[in-house]
């Protein structure tokens, strides 16, 4: 089987990885994949949103299936246009991907089928909203409705932070048209937590879950970035948590895409706060995240090519989706000064050890070299019996890591081993 996939960061890379498992596959493209990637697919130099291009070279290279990964494809309609070549693929249609690519559609698809989240607002008039801000509690939560790299979502302190960042969205344009219109939302409290889910629009088995460290500094200070390490499972939820977040909100969701006539089939990503009033949600992602698949699929014992195909095939209730009973701990290895400006281009070297465990991020090859080119570098993840021994296994293996520049949290799972105690 030749297998096509979609994108080129860590989420990509741990995503190869696994499919490489399976012995049927006899090659794998990523378009465009990364330097890191590389040594385990072909990396094709088309952009992940350059649709045509894509669906040209699966129809050219007789692809069987493909797997779309990153946001933006999805909702600019990446599976629609394989689909019409004959091109199966694991993810959801562009009018299922609008899931995440709107943050009015589903707020309001939550509000609709009682599905619990934050009291919110939506504006497209920045006067409103400015108004609407001088009563509303502090702290508040201000969302760009579309997609904006992940940093669309301001959490604002003070009645004037609100505003700017109000300001910033629909006057300034930060993040251009996904600023036309915005929610202000109310701010929770609670424990966060990551849940990934395979569904095939009627069946939902949801992977293990996970808890994300956003900020750039140790004890969660500093700016907030796309994540700099991970822990599974995440020790806040216990198992009467998620049997209450599958009948009150996993497959109430699944239900409601099915009603509005949005289908949605492939990973949903539930962005959790366990909140005193129980499980909310925050957001939804229409795809595997980042950096949690680093250290969510490395657990994963069933087949993930199986799993995909009976998502695909509406076959997921008969599939089996087994994780390993252990501990998981991926450390992300940033270029100093990421979220903000940094410098590129350093060579990036590992032990054979370091190697087999690490997913490659922000790299390319340079004179065959393979040299730094983003924020994020690399994730390392380590798998053991105990939570304590895979944090400790997963800094002892990115030791094997080395370039210059580099910089990772040294705390990354203390939270959660405070929660166990």
């Amino acid at each position: 089987m030749k297998i096509l996939v979609v994108g080129g960061g860590g989420r990509e890379h741990a995503i190869i990885k696994s499919l490489k498992k399976n012995p049927e596959i006899t090659e794998i493209f990523a378009a465009p994949g990364n330097g890191g990637i590389a040594k385990d697919a072909t990396c094709v130099a088309i952009g992940a949103t350059e649709i045509d291009k894509i669906v040209a070279f699966a129809v050219e290279n007789a692809i069987d299936y493909a797997v779309v990964a990153p946001d933006d494809p999805l909702v600019l309609g990446c599976v629609d246009a394989l689909n019409e070549k004959g091109i199966p693929c694991f993810g959801p249609k562009a009018n299922a991907a609008i899931i995440e690519g709107s943050k009015v559609f589903s707020k309001n698809l939550m509000k609709k089928y009682g599905i619990p989240t934050a009291a919110y607002e939506v504006f497209d008039n920045m006067e409103a909203a400015l108004s609407y801000l001088e009563t509303a509690p502090i702290p508040t939560v201000i969302k760009a409705d579309g997609l904006a790299l992940g940093k669309g979502v301001i959490i604002a302190q003070t009645c004037e932070e609100a505003k700017q960042a109000v300001k910033s969205m629909m006057e300034d344009k930060v993040f251009g048209k996904s600023g036309d219109h915005i929610v202000i939302e109310e701010f929770l409290t609670g424990p966060e937590v990551s849940v990934l889910a395979f569904t095939d629009g009627k069946a939902v088995k949801s992977m293990v879950s996970s808890m994300d460290h956003k900020r750039a500094g140790d004890n969660d200070t500093g700016l907030n970035t796309g994540g700099m390490g991970t822990i599974a499972p995440n020790p806040y939820y216990t198992a009467d948590i998620a049997d209450e977040c599958m009948n009150t909100i996993f497959l109430p969701t699944i239900a409601a895409m099915n009603a509005e006539g949005r289908t949605f089939k492939g990973c949903l990503y539930f962005g959790l706060m366990l909140t005193p009033n129980g499980p909310k949600v925050i957001e939804y992602n229409c795809r595997f995240g980042d950096p949690e698949t680093q250290v969510v699929l490395p657990l994963l014992e069933s087949d993930l090519l199986t799993v995909m195909k009976a998502c695909t095939n509406g076959t997921l209730a008969e599939t089996e989706v087994k994780f390993a009973d252990k501990h998981a701990c991926c450390l992300i290895l940033a270029s100093a000064g990421y979220p903000s400006s940094y410098k590129k281009g350093f060579e990036i070297t590992f032990t054979e050890e370091a190697e087999k465990a690490t997913f490659v991020a922000g790299a390319k090859i340079d004179n065959g070299k393979l040299v730094t080119s983003g924020g994020r570098v690399t994730g390392t993840t380590a798998i053991a019996d105990s939570l304590e021994e895979a944090i400790r296994e997963a800094y002892r293996i990115a030791q094997g890591v080395k370039f210059e520049n580099s910089y990772c949290r040294s705390d990354i799972g203390q939270r959660a081993l405070q929660a166990l105690k």
